[in-house]
């Protein structure tokens, strides 16, 4: 068993030990080029492994149209935090529905922002015991911490995650470029307005996706420290 499949069976024990009387709510945060998808991906398999039903929700189904998005500025860093997603929509199509005294139907997404259109999904039913997955930055902002029973920090240098954007995006290398002065920006503010490395209920370091791990409680704090020191953007 690797370093990634112990941790997958360590984080899935958690969340299946909490106790809920309807559905676990899980989020997995962190900067873009985290590898939230891909860390929350595994989560599920291991969860679904041990017998759980996992539904998997992605913020990027929750986007606004680029029309919002982008109208205080292509590269403002303050339009990133607070127009990049409709969070409105992803109460109402899964957050609301899936918390106690909830319906229990939920919708997977609203909105394509590659296409830049609104998406048809038809409302699935949860069943009692499920499990939330959910995965996206921002995820401990005011108008969303109060929906999740248990939320992972994924802790990844700027470098580090501006090099994984380009891979999977084909965005600039530089982080001084306009576009990830925007990502960087927009996600410092949320660090610092929202504190989601103390609010998380584990951080994991995940700079080596196929050796990731569990932070002690005391050294996220000194991570964010390194953070701005060491990879702050002019």
């Amino acid at each position: 068993m690797n370093e990634m499949t112990r941790l997958m069976a360590r984080i899935a024990k958690v969340i299946s030990d909490k106790p809920s009387a309807f559905v676990t709510r899980v989020a997995v945060d962190g900067v873009d080029g985290a590898g939230k998808t891909v860390f929350a991906d595994a989560l599920g398999r291991a969860l679904s492994a041990s017998g759980r039903t996992v539904i998997r929700v992605s913020v990027d189904g929750f986007h606004n149209p680029r029309s919002v998005r982008y109208r205080r500025g292509r590269f403002s860093a303050e339009g990133f935090y607070l127009d990049s997603y409709d969070y409105c929509g992803l109460k109402t199509a899964v957050l609301e529905p899936l918390s106690p005294g909830g319906s229990g139907q939920w919708t997977q997404a609203l909105f394509d922002h590659r296409s830049d259109s609104p998406i048809t999904s038809a409302p699935q039913q949860a069943v009692a015991g499920a499990i939330l997955l959910f995965d996206g930055i921002f995820a401990q902002r005011p108008e969303l911490r109060g929906y999740w029973d248990i939320t992972v920090f994924l802790d990844v240098r700027f470098d580090r995650s501006i090099a994984r954007m380009r891979q999977r995006d084909g965005g600039p290398a530089d982080r001084f470029t306009h576009l990830n002065w925007r990502y960087c920006q927009g996600q410092k503010h949320y660090i610092r307005a929202c504190a989601p490395f103390s609010r998380a209920t584990m951080v994991v370091d995940n700079n080596d996706v196929l050796s990731p791990f569990i932070l002690h409680r005391a050294e996220p704090r000194r991570r964010l420290i390194r953070l701005f020191n060491r990879t702050s953007v002019r």
